[in-house]
């Protein structure tokens, strides 16, 4: 039996700007939380580190899909070589800002320009979609893409709550710059992959791609999953703290991928024939059951047992998502249409370290992870309710556009 993710791998380029391409992605996930463990040691307020960290978040989440928007019509390297530079060099900014203990608006200043950073999962998923377009290939590189995006989001936050405890506060946030300027370059220079400017399809409005009703559908629940994972780490964080093992928070943030990889690998490979939006709602049906244990984990053992657990269905809701936007997105605004569902997670993350933290400071560590509970819950309804939208045709719900038939 051939391997389906050795196939993918066998076209031209494909390891090169894949494997730079997760190099350049780790930011995503390394920023938001480096920026709360730098900040909760050099200032000592978890709020303030919250705060900071939505800034970045939330900012990225609005200014992203214009970058992507931009892509979608004069193309990858035009757009991602200026805005790179720019979220780079804020970056160092905050960091020297953090360290030498600058006025509180220099952090905010800095995070608000460092969200200049382009969703580098879309720009990946646009290369795919180039090489493999209309071909069941495709479904598999979006899984492995979508294995890989869950690895970035707890192995960078992992790696990055652990150098800022191990080293120095500003360690994480220091390497997560690097791997950005170094990453985006490497993939940048990879011209050959690049997608081609693809002009509208007939009958097909030039409105954003989140007045479709599918894209809006999926934004919002992963809005929900994003906090989730936000609160997983601010909350391990501060138990392990509490506990007296703060060493022990990266260990514990670390485990949330293994399973979820693993799961994620395997329903890439096996192409289940199920339809898509009902894959979607059984996902997040777990993801909400498993966030119930949390609230019992009061030592790191029983914390980094639940946690696993609790990530099993994270890498199969991204490839769900990813796979129901490819298909019922029009192929001009594909870059656009991910980048929206990126930034659900990216707002999400936001808003859960601040809710988190607010919850962590004014109710005790454990209780953290009734924000989970609560987000698993409206994560479910989301997608319950959207059944409907989720099951139609590529492109329907544009103003203005020609349905296709659904894939």
């Amino acid at each position: 039996m051939s391997n389906p993710y050795g196939e993918i791998f066998r076209a031209p380029g494909a390891k090169g700007f894949s494997a730079a391409g997760f190099f350049a992605r780790l930011p995503i996930a390394m920023a938001p939380i480096g920026i709360v463990a730098m900040l909760s040691q050099t200032h000592g307020e978890y709020w303030l580190a919250g705060a900071v960290s939505a800034t970045f978040a939330l900012t990225n989440a609005l200014v992203a899909p214009q970058i992507s928007r931009l892509v979608d019509r004069v193309g990858q390297t035009a757009v991602v070589v200026p805005t790179t530079i720019i979220s780079v060099l804020a970056f160092l900014v905050l960091i020297l800002a953090a360290n030498r203990d600058w006025p509180a608006w220099t952090l905010f200043a800095s995070a608000f320009l460092a969200a200049a950073m382009p969703s580098i999962p879309a720009l990946v998923r646009a290369r795919w979609t180039e090489i493999f377009r209309n071909r069941p290939e495709l479904n598999t590189a979006f899984a492995f893409e979508s294995s890989a995006d869950e690895l970035v989001y707890i192995a960078g936050a992992s790696l990055s709550v652990g150098l800022a405890v191990v080293m120095f506060p500003e360690a994480g946030m220091l390497i997560s710059t690097i791997f950005l300027a170094l990453g985006t370059a490497a993939f940048i220079l990879q011209r050959s992959t690049e997608p081609k400017v693809r002009p509208l399809e007939a009958g097909v409005s030039r409105a954003s791609a989140i007045r479709q009703r599918p894209v809006q559908i999926i934004t919002l629940a992963l809005i929900f999953v994003g906090s989730i994972f936000a609160t997983a780490e601010v909350s391990a964080v501060a138990i392990t703290k509490e506990l007296g093992q703060p060493q022990a928070a990266s260990l514990v943030i670390g485990v949330y991928a293994v399973g979820s990889f693993l799961v994620g690998l395997a329903l890439g490979a096996l192409n289940p024939t199920m339809p898509l939006h009902r894959q979607l709602l059984i996902a997040v049906s777990v993801i909400a059951i498993t966030s119930v244990p949390l609230l019992l984990a009061d030592t790191v053992p029983l914390l980094a047992l639940a946690v696993f657990v609790s990530g099993i269905a994270i890498s199969p809701t991204f490839i769900t998502a990813f796979g129901l936007i490819e298909r019922r997105v029009p192929e001009s605004m594909l870059t656009e249409g991910v980048t929206w569902v990126m930034t659900g997670i990216g707002i999400g993350m936001a808003l859960g370290a601040f809710v988190s933290g607010w919850v962590v400071d004014n109710f005790g560590a454990q209780n953290g992870f009734w924000v989970s509970v609560a987000a698993g819950t409206a994560t479910v309804a989301t997608i319950a309710m959207g059944q409907r939208s989720l099951a139609g045709h590529k492109g329907a719900s544009v103003a203005g556009s020609i349905p296709q038939p659904a894939e």
